[in-house]
């Protein structure tokens, strides 16, 4: 092959070397993978093939070397597997700069749209039904087919996510590969790695494929499905997917981080502590200096004992969408000034700094307010052994899977598929909490029994003494539809958050009138007690 025109392949790899280095791609094949890239060579077929291979029947008897060769199969269920061997006649050399390979996408999607886009897309429900090994020759979408597609999925799902754009366009996107790449198996001692990789030029995401060392004629083509991980429980755990098992031996109760892991949050906020302050006291006729960068609070802070100023230096009031850092320095030079932000708030509105702070008011199991949550980056073995656990004794195991530090539902999912679960910690860091399976309902006169979720105001006045002020107007949002406890992938029947769906109706009831409503509803709780009950 001649080499690329400097100037294009500087472009590429300006473009495309940090994601490409990060997947660990040898800078040998970079220039060839320009060229199959920008010229669309699929020559995969030219080196490797697939070979159906049909698994014999044995007896099992007694025998546990059998029992164990079962368990360790991919794909234990089917009588049928798949291995990609090399066909080359002369094998192939991992030094060669052109060794490297292009895998296409057979389906790309987020999840939210999997189940629409199965019975909706012609023809894909029929191409992952033949690619997963699931019987199904009609021509219209069948549901029990359709099911067991997104079960069977997490299988053959790979991920990535787009490092530019808005948080919508942020979310993982997960994709399943063509025949050939799903048909590619694990092995603790892999051939070849592989690594997705977004194409900026044509918008379009490519898997690429590369020999790990020199393979002769007939020897498989094989991929780690835990790739880079060396620590031997968690392997085990992600392994799960495709290599059932139990771990039972692992005590699924949660402990508190150490010191250590609070204090790398803080370093990494880069935040300076304040010194210890007495809240000073203000005339009850102050005006107060407000500085702030927000359009909403300068549209609507009218009350006469508040005016703005463009000095932040002046200010007593900083109420800043910007992260404030140097606390210490306000705290010594002008103690007076109230911010509307406070150190290491992110201990609260992180989605697993919460769990592990709120242990400190429940045990490990946390209050009874917060529903068991566990961290899949750190706490994945605790969550399998609870969710087996909660399997074995027939208990209700649907849990709700979010991304650590998203608002508005966003990659947010129901689910009671263990793979799925263990899959999500491959996309970005995720909670998952046991999902709350007979919510309080509230009647909505045009729909049925809807789930519904409570927005209060709280203020943080002080530390020592706490001092918390609750504003008792709240912010009430509906589900669309009556909730059961089926059809996990429809938005409006688990989600209230209708209010950045522009094409969703948004059910609201100002709480004046709620209140009435919910207490003939439920004649046995009083609003008040419903109410006093968290805070206390």
């Amino acid at each position: 092959m001649a080499a690329p025109g400097l100037s294009t392949y500087e472009a590429f790899v300006a473009l495309h070397g940090a994601a490409l280095s990060a997947s660990a791609v040898p800078a040998r094949y970079w220039p060839s993978l320009w060229h199959k890239l920008e010229n669309e060579v699929f020559d995969a077929g030219e080196c490797f093939g697939i070979m159906q291979v049909e698994e014999v029947e044995e007896e099992e008897g007694d025998n546990e070397d059998m029992k164990e060769k079962m368990k360790k199969r991919i794909n234990p269920s089917s009588k049928l597997c798949y291995k990609v061997i090399v066909t080359n006649e002369n094998g192939l050399e991992a030094a060669k700069p052109n060794s490297i390979f292009l895998i296409d996408h057979a389906w790309t999607y987020r999840i939210e749209h999997a189940s629409h886009q199965l019975r909706q897309v012609p023809g894909l429900l029929h191409r992952m039904a033949s690619l997963m090994g699931i019987d199904f020759h009609g021509e219209v979408p069948d549901e029990r087919v359709v099911d067991q597609v997104l079960e069977d999925m997490w299988r053959y799902n790979q991920t990535y996510q787009l490092s530019h754009g808005t948080a919508e366009e942020k979310v993982p996107v997960w994709y399943i590969m063509d025949e050939f790449g799903s048909r590619i198996q694990h092995s603790d001692d892999p051939t070849f790695a592989m690594a997705p990789l977004f194409y900026m030029p044509q918008q379009i995401a490519y898997t690429v494929l590369w020999p790990l060392r020199d393979l002769d004629t007939g020897e498989e083509v094989t991929r780690d499905f835990a790739y880079g991980e060396t620590d031997c429980l968690i392997r085990k755990c992600r392994l799960l997917p495709w290599l059932p098992g139990e771990v039972q031996e692992i005590d699924p109760f949660t402990r508190e981080p150490s010191d250590e892991y609070y204090q790398a949050i803080l370093n990494e906020n880069k935040e300076k502590l304040p010194v210890s302050i007495k809240p000073p006291g203000y005339a009850k006729d102050k005006v107060f200096k407000v500085y702030t960068d927000l359009q909403q609070v300068l549209q609507n802070l009218t009350h006469p004992r508040f005016e703005f100023t463009d000095s932040e230096e002046e200010a007593d009031i900083i109420y800043s969408f910007s992260h404030f850092k140097d606390y210490r320095k306000l705290s010594e030079e002008r103690p007076h000034v109230m911010l509307n932000q406070f150190p290491c708030e992110n201990l609260l509105t992180v989605k697993d700094c919460l769990a592990h702070i709120s242990r400190r008011v429940g045990g490990s199991e946390g209050p009874k307010w917060l529903p068991r949550t566990f961290s899949l980056h750190t706490e994945l073995p605790q969550f399998i052994s609870y969710f087996q656990l909660r399997e074995r004794r027939g208990k209700d195991n649907h849990w709700i899977c979010k991304p650590w530090n998203l608002a508005r539902s966003l990659d947010t999912c129901v689910t009671k598929s263990l793979p799925s679960i263990i899959r999500q910690r491959e996309s970005s860091p995720k909670v998952v909490s046991k999902y709350i399976e007979n919510p309080v309902l509230f009647h909505l006169e045009d729909t049925g029994l809807v789930k519904f979720d409570i927005r209060y105001i709280v203020l943080l006045r002080s530390l020592k003494p706490l001092k918390v002020y609750v504003y008792d107007v709240f912010w009430l949002r509906f589900s669309n539809r009556p909730f059961s406890l089926d059809d996990l992938d429809d938005y409006e029947k688990h989600f209230t958050v209708m209010n950045y769906a522009p094409r969703l109706p948004l059910k609201q009831i100002h709480c004046s009138e709620f209140v009435p409503l919910f207490e003939k509803q439920y004649p046995e709780c009083s609003w008040q007690s419903v109410e006093v009950s968290p805070i206390n």
